[in-house]
């Protein structure tokens, strides 16, 4: 497979992949771990949306989904499905030490670790997914924050796991 189109293929995937785990998991309904609040109420400041604002503050300050299913890449890419499983461990052991409440780090660490094997019969790779992990953390994290937390929002909508302000 073009490793262009296998890297664009692997970020939609991996997007999914962390957005809907995390959605369905509550992030944007309220802040999870300590940082979380106040990432979510400047990014409401700066005309976002406040559970957007949640969900960027909780992937932020605390192994969810998007961390879980970038070390799932990495840890396939070294050891094969057990490298995924051993990933899903760290997320789950991070996720205590932060105090996080949730599953949602080890959930999409799994999840990750399950797709990666699906799409590597159809040519898609470890490191295509490594690229597009990162990728697709950057839409949502690092591009513009107000705007993803708006598309946060919506998603969130579409849940029913809106913030309650």
């Amino acid at each position: 497979m073009n490793e262009i189109i296998g890297i664009i293929l692997a970020a939609v995937i991996c997007w999914l992949n962390f957005v809907i785990i995390d959605t369905y998991f509550g992030l944007p309904q309220q802040p999870g771990v300590k940082g979380a609040r106040l990432v979510g109420e400047a990014i409401k400041k700066r005309n976002g949306d406040i559970a957007g604002g949640f969900f960027q503050g909780n992937v932020l300050c605390s192994p969810d989904a998007s961390a879980g299913t970038l070390l799932a890449a990495i840890g396939f890419l070294v050891l094969g499905i057990p490298g995924g499983i051993i990933a899903a461990f760290f997320v789950f052991i991070g996720n205590r030490l932060c105090a996080d409440p949730g599953y949602a780090g080890t959930v999409g660490c799994l999840s990750a670790t399950v797709l990666i094997f699906i799409f590597s019969f159809v040519g898609l790779t470890a490191e295509m997914f490594i690229v597009g992990m990162v990728i697709a953390i950057l839409t949502v994290q690092g591009i513009d924050q107000v705007r993803a937390s708006i598309v946060l929002g919506k998603i969130a909508d579409k849940f029913n796991r809106h913030a309650r302000e």
